[in-house]
């Protein structure tokens, strides 16, 4: 796997670019499955093997294909994807708002679920999905998803200042009433704009965003205490910080680290638990 920041022009819109060259398993080498949590965020994918596969549940024994060049909305919990096959692939994270500006959609029209790109883009998605295939190495992919994303930049547009000022002062505040009040645009407007351009309302924004510095705290202090973690997520008791966690994970803080995921977003499901 390799995964770097965008170039300066693109990092107003994109978080980071990745690109796996499908020589080795993408998830835990004793799972066939993964929960994939939610960040808060987009992110677009081409799959340069296999497509995508998802499955309703844990217990969904079959599971549905999605398709090769996909978007993943902002969504409010986890799904459940295959990994039981080395694949390569070639994606990005969007930041939050940059939606419209990247893929011509409010983010709202894709939250919630994966939309295949040729929904979107037509036939021109699976061009760049063959344009990528031709890539020698895994950089050469990047440089060229890279210049892609720069060609499909809406010029001479930008994220609305409500959305733009309210995700700077999100950074530090979660008090949603406070910054719709410096915002100048009533509550109702201002909801509705938050979530047409991230996708999501601005609460379940704001509590994604605690719950993942949450991830990050179990990453960086692996013996301190839950109750320690849930207050320096920013949670007001533990028993909260429970809540939120099996909301948006599917599974008990306690399994989480149990489970070890080498990255904090995809939990790797044991075999036994799959079937």
């Amino acid at each position: 796997m390799v995964a770097r920041a965008p170039k300066p022009h693109l990092r107003p819109f994109v978080q980071v670019l990745w690109a796996s060259d499908g020589t080795a398993a993408e998830g835990h080498p004793a799972s066939e499955r993964e929960y994939m949590l939610p960040t808060g965020a987009m992110h677009l994918v081409f799959c340069l093997g296999r497509p995508l596969r998802l499955y309703d549940d844990l217990h969904d024994p079959t599971g549905h294909t999605v398709g090769h060049a996909l978007v993943g909305g902002a969504r409010s919990t986890f799904y459940v994807r295959d990994v039981s096959r080395p694949s390569r692939s070639v994606g990005a994270q969007f930041q939050p708002g940059a939606a419209e500006l990247l893929l011509g959609v409010p983010a709202s029209a894709l939250s919630g679920r994966h939309t295949r790109l040729e929904d979107l883009w037509g036939r021109v998605a699976l061009d760049y999905r063959e344009q990528l295939l031709e890539a020698r190495s895994p950089e050469v992919a990047l440089d060229r998803f890279e210049s892609l994303l720069t060609a499909r930049l809406a010029q001479g547009r930008a994220l609305h200042p409500c959305v733009a000022g309210a995700l700077e002062l999100f950074a530090d505040t979660a008090d949603v009433r406070a910054v719709v009040d410096a915002s100048g645009y009533s509550h109702r407007r201002f909801i509705a704009l938050f979530r047409e351009a991230v996708g999501l309302t601005p609460k379940v924004f704001c509590r994604i965003q605690r719950f993942q510095r949450a991830l990050a705290w179990v990453a960086s202090a692996p013996d301190a205490s839950w109750a320690d973690l849930a207050l320096r997520a920013g949670y007001a008791d533990q028993a909260h910080f429970n809540r939120d966690f099996r909301e948006f994970s599917g599974i008990s803080p306690g399994i989480y680290r149990e489970l070890a995921p080498v990255s904090r977003q995809h939990v790797p499901i044991p075999r036994t638990s799959s079937r």
